[in-house]
Formats: structure tokens, C-alpha cells, sequence
């Protein structure tokens, strides 16, 4: 990875991070709400926030941190509910900001960290944390997503190697199919994470969600181009399982994959662990574009914000530029098989044999392009094109139309928040 002043990066982000900043006194106790990334009690976020606070408040006896970890079902819900009930937390590690910002509830990311933390962000996240070009949102977990296959099943198959091109995975799924394949590629659109799977396809058809000054083109020539090919040439032709893309839940085709039953599928980080412990032998590549490698993947972050409400930004500050410290930034990435958001703590993971696994998923990091997220319209967005994108591949609809549907929402929500 090209990443550059790393060395310097890193050290002043270490100095940042062990006191350099004095807190205003005793007696002050903020509230963080995050969210729970591990899928069992064991795993749960709670013991790496208690970890953390813990080292802390060792070292700053004046400051109280209260954190509080709900799961990615209610975070969003319930930090929206306190800030409405005039209750914000101090922090929140949630997925999404620029409701917030817009509403002028939050600080901004230039009065909370000290500069060396805040250049250590890599530079395509920090720029997905703006909004009106302001820094609101810092980045906090971030994933990338590539192609993943059966090395078993393809073999049985008789496929020598990941398909590079949309023409290859169309062939190699047909072989699959052949060969019993019970899913020849998993298409996960259902309401679960369908704005992720659409987003990969559509970063691999040459487009995205938003244009190049940031207006939404769900129903250009090239996402119509995309969605028709799936309905053609995989969905028609029976090769993406007997479930309906529409009706397929990431979780459950990640479940599937680490069965043995899935040929080939998109997939982020944690199905390394997943696929692993069931002992699936299983590849990746990069995503197939139209006519080659895909010239971009889809990369996903979440947020932390800081809340204005309750006044104590300096402390807030200093919390902040502590947990960004490449010792708790890679704590959290390897114990979640997640991505560091720091260019230090990437450059520590991609020379560490023990990350090799997550190689293929930094590589595409430098090169990944994200949801909108600094649109205020995109929280709106993104829930309609949970509900309604698998629908464009259904064997009888007609993908151009639910395609300008879903960009008359988009255009709708963009007039109504003006963003």
C-alpha cells in the first residue's frame, strides 16, 4: 500500500495519544453509546470499551467514562431517540452523522482532536466524515469488499482460477450449476444490507450511487446496464440459489458459504473467521468489472461523533485522540476482522504475518469508494434501496423502472434536506 509519512504519522498520533492534552478537572464524566460488533457475549464490544476506559481513567483520574453498547438493531435508533429527548450522549459510535451535523448538533472534527490524530486518518475515509466539505464524522471501523470462492467446489467444477470479468463469473456459476452447485454465486439483496451487494455491483459496472458533484444517478444507462446483466445472465438462468435475491439476507448467505454451499459470493473481512472455522478452503480476488478487474471496490465505515449539548468538548478531545492511538485502533480492527482507519495502524497491520488474512482487503482499501454518507438525504436513501433494490432483478421486473422509482425517492430526499 502507498501510504505515505506513515513513520512520521505514526509517532506523533503515540505522542498525541498519551496525554498531551490536559483535561479541564475533576468531576467530569462523558457518555459514549457505541455499537456491539461481536456476535456472541464473549466477543462483545463491552469488553474492549471496558479495556480501554479502564487504561484511561488510569492515567486521567479526573475524567469518568460511561460507555454504553447496544446492538446494530436499536444503536442508530436509540441515540436518535435521546438526542430528540434533548439527552445526547457526549459520543456516539453509530452508523451515520449527517442528520446530526446538519442539525449543527455536533463538533466539529478540526475542535476535537489534536492535528497529528486528525492527519492520521486515511485520507478517502476522512473525506467520506464530511459534510459541506466541514469534518464531522471520524471514521471508526472501516471494511472493504472482494470476491470470495469455493476452492473445493471449483475444482470440482472444473474452474482453474477466480473469474476476472463478468463474462468468466457468468461462466463460472454456469459450471457450477452443472456440477450441483446448490448456489452458484449468492446475490444478498434483501432488506438486511441490500445497499451494500447494489453498491459493489454497481462500483464494478462503472458507477455508483452519486456522480462526481455528489447527485444521485441510481437510474443512469451504466446502473440499468448492471442490474439488467444480473437479471439475465444470473438470476433468469437459476444461478443464484433458489431463494430470491430479494429475500436474501447477507448474514444468511455468509451462513451458506461457510455450509459449503455457496460457489462464489462478494464478502467482507469477518467471513475470513467465519468460513475458516468450518473449514471451507476458500479464495478471494479482486471483484469483476464489466471488461476486467472492477476499477474500484465498495468500502464501508462507521462513525463516531461528538455532541455539543452537554459542552465538554476538551475532554471529549482528549478521550478521542487516546482511543485513536494505533494501540487501541488495531486492538479493536483485529479482535472484529476490520480495517484500521489510521494510516499508521494500516501500515502496522499490512507488515504483520499474523494479518495476512485481511492482505486482500487492505490492498483494496487506497482505491475504495464509499456510501454518501456526509448527504443528509442518505440515511432515506439507503432505506429504500434496502427495501426495493432486489426487486430489479426479480425474473419479471423490469429493472429500469424500479431503478427511476428508486432515483425519484433519491432525488426527492436530496430537494427535501437540501444536501
Amino acid at each position: 500500500m502507498a501510504l505515505s509519512a506513515l513513520s512520521a504519522l505514526g509517532l506523533m498520533a503515540t505522542l498525541a495519544g498519551c496525554g498531551a492534552t490536559e483535561t479541564n478537572g475533576p468531576g467530569v464524566t462523558l457518555k459514549l453509546v457505541a455499537a456491539d460488533y461481536g456476535d456472541s457475549k464473549d466477543n462483545s464490544s463491552e469488553k474492549y470499551w471496558d479495556a480501554l476506559v479502564e487504561a484511561y481513567e488510569k492515567d486521567n483520574p479526573g475524567v469518568t467514562v460511561d460507555v454504553t453498547v447496544l446492538s446494530w438493531n436499536d444503536v442508530d435508533r436509540e441515540v436518535k431517540k435521546m438526542v430528540d429527548a434533548g439527552e445526547a450522549p457526549d459520543m456516539a459510535q453509530i452508523g451515520t452523522y449527517a442528520d446530526y451535523a446538519d442539525a449543527d448538533k455536533l463538533y466539529e472534527v478540526d475542535d476535537l482532536l489534536s492535528i497529528p490524530v486528525q492527519a492520521n486518518f486515511l485520507s478517502q475515509l476522512a473525506d467520506a466524515g464530511k459534510v459541506r466539505r466541514i469534518p464531522y464524522g471520524m471514521p471508526f471501523a472501516a471494511s472493504t469488499r472482494v470476491l470470495f470462492y469455493n476452492k473445493e467446489l471449483f475444482a470440482e467444477a472444473g474452474i482453474k482460477s477466480a473469474p476476472r470479468d463478468w463474462k468468466e463469473l457468468a461462466a463460472d456459476a454456469e459450471a457450477l450449476n452443472k456440477a450441483g452447485v446448490k448456489i452458484p454465486y449468492a446475490l444478498p439483496l434483501g432488506p438486511e444490507e441490500a445497499q451494500a451487494e447494489a453498491m459493489q455491483w454497481l462500483v464494478s459496472g462503472g458507477t455508483g450511487y452519486v456522480d462526481n458533484v455528489g447527485t444521485y444517478q441510481l437510474d443512469s444507462e451504466e446502473s440499468v446496464r448492471t442490474f439488467t446483466w444480473l437479471q439475465d445472465e444470473l438470476v433468469a438462468k437459476g444461478l443464484t440459489g433458489s431463494t430470491a435475491p430479494a429475500k436474501l439476507n447477507r448474514a444468511d448467505a455468509f451462513a451458506a458459504f461457510a455450509r459449503g454451499e455457496v460457489g462464489m459470493l462478494n464478502g467482507h473481512p469477518s467471513l475470513t473467521r467465519i468460513a475458516a472455522d468450518q473449514g471451507v478452503d476458500y479464495g478471494t480476488a479482486a471483484m469483476p468489472g464489466v471488461d476486467g478487474r472492477a476499477r474500484a471496490t465498495m468500502g464501508v465505515t462507521d462513525w463516531m461523533m461528538a455532541f455539543k449539548q452537554n459542552g465538554n468538548r476538551e475532554e471529549i478531545g482528549h478521550f478521542l485522540d487516546y482511543v485513536y492511538s494505533d494501540k487501541n485502533v488495531l486492538a479493536f480492527a483485529r479482535e472484529y476482522d476490520l480495517l484500521p482507519v489510521t494510516s499508521s495502524a494500516s501500515a502496522t497491520m499490512a507488515a504483520d504475518q499474523d494479518d495476512a488474512d485481511l492482505a486482500p482487503f487492505l490492498d483494496e482499501l487506497p482505491t475504495a469508494e464509499f456510501y454518501p454518507a456526509g448527504k443528509t438525504s442518505w440515511a432515506t436513501v439507503s432505506a429504500a434501496v434496502k427495501q426495493r433494490i432486489g426487486r430489479a432483478v426479480d425474473p419479471n421486473a423490469k429493472p429500469r423502472a424500479v431503478l427511476e422509482q428508486l432515483q425519484q425517492t433519491a432525488s426527492t430526499a436530496d430537494q427535501r434536506s437540501g444536501s
